[in-house]
């Protein structure tokens, strides 16, 4: 046999299942077929002008070169003030926070600083298609802990804890959760913790969708008793501001694992850009009413959807309590396969969907649609889906 030309990491990962779906909807768009895609998760707002003009001013000031490893100190420190006052997390900026070329890439240093060959990190399903791939490219195994559609994909400590091995190293939690749009309760948190401390885990929270929240409130579980030392805070830009292509997050972490963290930083992508870090600033410490404006705008159009798609026999469409997803459950329909139901209805709608099966287990039966697009679009794919199913 051949021998392979790329590393054996590559052995279990795939491309994105929703690759499939992009690939057919751009081969029908060729053909002159006007597809809505409700695929995706960008915003459709422009990024609020004060912090493009934070951006572009810095540009013209020719501030264009390196920045420290670890990021501008003046972002540092809005970052800093951020956590104090939204997440209730203390941190010393200059040594706990790093600043990163996307919250994508503060995932990746916080699994590429915390596993390696052998552990496993645990992942409650369904979640965001990238986790398992982060895990198996730092060596380690993603285990799964698939939430259930009977009690709303909520968490509990016996399910976290039924699949702990030995070998865990760490838990994953996306707060709030893409694709479910659930906020984590004070009771899911505290489990989180609860499992944590006992069994003496990491945590890591991606809380890219902190600021797209429609109901509940928001909770850190590094602000929980005991778990400061324990948790890695990942958060970004990209969503709440609008600013998916500027490319910038950040990770607070404990200081000894921060400091290891920014080795990975060094030696991959050296420093986020320097003027898109100026555009940070500006968005952290300028007026904060058009992000809630882009919120309330973005939870008329997911009352728009979900009463859409709720009148849709087969349909069951729960309202989600934040980020820009309705997670529904196509059980009821006569496609017993999400796969062939967003095929379907690509070709027949003309609409681009989500298989729910991309997010892991417990996706089965679902399908996600995006409403981070205008509300004539979203009316005009509920009119389309619905005409659709009608012929069947």
């Amino acid at each position: 046999m051949p021998v392979s030309r790329v590393a054996s990491r590559f052995a279990g990962i795939e491309e994105s299942p929703t690759y499939a779906i992009l690939d057919l909807a751009a081969e029908l768009r060729a053909r002159g077929e006007s597809i809505l895609d409700l695929n995706g998760g960008e915003p459709d707002f422009d990024t609020p002008g004060h912090i493009t003009a934070g951006g572009t001013q810095a540009l013209g000031g020719g501030f264009t070169h390196y920045t420290p490893s670890r990021g501008l100190p003046a972002l540092l420190e809005a970052i800093g003030d951020k956590l104090l006052k939204d997440n209730g997390l203390s941190v010393d900026p200059a040594r706990q926070v790093i600043v990163t070329p996307s919250a994508k890439h503060a995932l990746f240093l916080s699994v590429m600083t915390l596993l390696g060959p052998g552990d496993e990190l645990l992942i409650p399903t369904p979640s965001w298609v990238s986790y398992p791939a982060m895990a198996r490219l730092a060596g380690a195994e993603p285990v799964f802990a698939p939430l259930s559609t009977d009690n709303g994909f909520r968490l509990t400590r016996e399910n976290l804890e039924e699949r702990l091995t030995p070998r865990t190293r760490a838990l994953l939690i996306n707060n709030p959760n893409n694709p479910t749009g659930n906020v984590l309760t004070a009771t899911e948190a505290e489990a989180v913790a609860e499992v944590a401390r006992a069994h003496d885990l990491f945590v890591i929270t991606d809380e890219i969708y902190e600021k797209v929240r429609f109901r509940g409130e928001h909770l850190s579980i590094a602000a929980l008793p005991g778990m400061a030392d324990r948790t890695l805070t990942v958060n970004g830009f990209s969503k709440g501001y609008a600013m998916t292509g500027w490319r910038l997050g950040y990770v607070a972490a404990p200081e000894d694992v921060s400091a290891q963290m920014l080795k990975v930083q060094q030696h991959t992508v050296g420093c986020a850009g320097s003027f898109v870090q100026r555009g940070g600033i500006s968005a952290l410490t300028g007026p904060q009413e058009p992000v809630e404006e882009m919120r309330a705008a973005y939870e008329a159009r997911r009352d728009l959807l979900v009463e859409g798609l709720s009148g849709i026999p087969g349909f069951v469409c729960p309202s989600p309590d934040a980020a820009l997803y309705a997670f529904c459950d196509i059980g009821g329909t006569r496609f017993a396969d999400p796969a062939a139901f967003t095929t379907w209805l690509l070709r027949e709608a003309k609409v681009a969907v989500t298989p729910g099966f991309a997010f892991g287990p417990g996706g089965e039966r679902h399908v996600r649609l995006a409403f981070a697009t205008d509300p004539k679009t979203l009316g005009e794919a509920v009119d389309r889906i619905k005409t659709a199913m009608e012929r069947l």
